[in-house]
């Protein structure tokens, strides 16, 4: 296959100059990202100041799970499931189904689960009927098993009954598995996002044709991988990935076959990497679109087509809804923070909430400048809403 059959629209290698500059770019790409949002009176997003660093493994959700057995749909073209999912987390909540590559077992793959429930997404992982299923009879395993906890929805003994928005599924698989993620997704297109971990496919046969779907894909890759070379399977699967189709490929430095079969690896980008890119297309939650641009450190290759939609600040439509223009800064910061409200008038008050919806802390705003004591506040995001007897804004802030 030739050069000109990729997509290079964004192309970081290996060589320590290009790391300099690389480490550069994202330090910068930080603190603006700090910048706009300490500066940022209300925006119609409210989008945090994410990082890659502030994506903890596991998220703020408590989890738990359920076999197949517990009275789930038992799928005919996979063989056992277990279901991870949020304890503690306000549905309705996208899923996503993960499988196994060749020769290997549901374990495998399994530490996706609580991961990603712990950030409020439901992860199924399957396993396949044959250990020896070629990527036909996973891509099979995976559409089967999105009918299985689909009907979790309306099953009266179900733990999620209710509580999934059945529009929004997503699939993964590692090795023979990631290529059947893709062949899914060509096979049906409403499939919101992919995720290949290091996927396999027959070099005999695959082809454009073969890769022609429009769902955005995340594909992952170890530099030294020699069950399934990067030249031959994943540089592959991105190039034959249509160009109108949003993609993304992350080779991981000096890691082989296994290195995405955890969250963990790459020092942890995988995991950090694969949750934005689902939190982006399959969540809906475009705060974390600029966290896939920048190349992590531990990458030896990094090519995306995404671009980022612009969040517009709405100071206009905000300030003639609620007369509020208020300031919290610095934000990330530990110790202490500040609020500022520039219309000062009666009956402000503020209240600090969890992500997970417990409040923190509640008082009056007295003064133009207001010192809030966080230092008590384990690291994490948290929510602070000013209000009056008529309106209310929310802004969220990064406790170090």
């Amino acid at each position: 296959m030739s050069e000109d059959s990729f997509d290079y629209s964004y192309f970081t290698t290996h060589p320590s100059a290009h790391n300099t500059t690389r480490n550069m770019f994202n330090k910068v790409t930080y603190l603006v990202l700090v910048l706009f949002l300490s500066n940022t009176v209300g925006y119609s997003q409210n989008c945090a100041p994410l990082t890659l660093d502030s994506i903890s493994n596991p998220g703020i959700y408590t989890t738990a799970s359920y076999l197949e057995s517990s009275g789930m749909r038992n799928g005919p073209d996979y063989a056992g499931a277990t279901v991870y999912y949020p304890t503690n987390a306000t549905p309705p909540f996208a899923s996503i189904v993960i499988v196994p590559g060749f020769v290997s077992a549901q374990s495998t793959i399994q530490t996706w689960g609580p991961f990603l429930a712990s950030h409020r997404i439901v992860t199924v992982t399957i396993g396949t009927n044959s250990l020896f299923d070629d990527p036909i009879a996973r891509k099979d395993a995976l559409l089967d098993a999105i009918v299985s906890i689909s009907r979790e929805n309306t099953r009266t003994s179900s733990p999620l009954n209710g509580d999934l928005d059945t529009t929004k599924m997503a699939v993964a698989g590692w090795s023979m598995g990631g290529g059947g993620a893709q062949l899914a997704a060509v096979a049906d297109t409403t499939i919101k996002a992919v995720v290949a971990l290091c996927p396999w496919l027959s070099t005999a046969t695959t082809n454009a044709a073969t890769l022609t779907h429009p769902v955005p894909v995340l594909i992952f890759s170890g530099e030294l991988d020699g069950v399934a070379p990067p030249a031959l399977h994943a540089d592959v699967h991105y190039g034959f990935t249509p160009r109108t189709t949003n993609k993304l490929l992350f080779e991981v430095d000096s890691a082989g076959h296994n290195v995405a079969n955890n969250p963990i690896g790459g020092q942890g980008f995988v995991g950090k990497i694969a949750l934005s890119w689902l939190k982006q297309y399959l969540v809906g939650d475009s705060c974390y679109c600029p966290l896939v641009l920048n190349a992590p450190s531990t990458s030896s290759k990094y090519l995306t087509n995404v671009s980022c939609p612009v969040t517009t600040t709405s100071l206009n439509k905000v300030e003639k809804a609620s007369n509020l223009s208020f300031q919290l800064y610095p934000n990330p910061s530990k110790g202490k923070i500040q609020l500022k409200v520039e219309n000062l008038g009666a009956q402000i008050t503020y209240e600090i909430i969890s992500l997970n919806g417990a409040k923190i802390s509640q008082d009056r705003v007295q003064d133009r400048i207001t010192t809030i004591n966080i230092n008590n506040f384990p690291s994490g995001m948290y929510l602070l809403n000013l209000m009056t007897p008529k309106s209310s804004e929310r802004i969220r802030f990064i406790v170090l």
